[in-house]
């Protein structure tokens, strides 16, 4: 199979998104739920292996209780991204992440949580304003490794 470079009239879009995802790991791990938010077209779709959420205020409203009392570290590695035809873009990211529960490492004394490995696959769209925003993510995870005090009850 033949991979051709991504043409040089795309490369500013290219880095555009991967600014968008570096924003999405950032807003995520610091916290920052409205702008967090505000990556996703209003309709977008997040499946995370639980279920699928249906727009960026269910999608935030859900990610943040989700991780409401867990310390969390999310990398996002060696995209692929492809520029499509109107104002579209898909992009597949490797990822690693890590995520303890404060609360039950207390309890236990060692760090209760784990560590994943995985790929983000995505869908992005270009608004009226120029502006890349998410409009839907599938998370697979390849693996989970338990940290110390071990998986976290949920």
């Amino acid at each position: 199979m033949t991979v051709l470079p991504p043409d040089p009239a795309h490369l500013a879009d290219i880095e555009a998104i991967r600014q968008l995802k570096a924003r999405y790991f950032r807003h995520i791990d610091c916290r920052e739920w409205d702008d967090f938010e505000a990556l996703f077209t209003p309709d977008a779709t997040l499946d995370g292996g639980n279920g699928t959420r249906h727009g960026a205020h269910e999608i935030r409203t859900t990610v943040e209780s989700r991780l409401d009392g867990v310390e969390t570290v999310h990398h996002g590695h060696t995209p692929e991204i492809t520029i499509g035809p109107d104002d579209t873009a898909e992009g597949i990211w490797a990822m690693e992440d890590r995520l303890v529960w404060t609360g039950q490492s207390a309890e236990r004394g060692e760090a209760v949580g784990y560590t994943g490995a995985g790929h983000y696959r995505e869908r992005y769209v270009r608004g009226e304003d120029g502006a890349w925003r998410i409009a839907s993510v599938r998370l697979t995870r390849l693996m989970t490794q338990p940290l110390p005090g071990g998986h976290p009850r949920r």
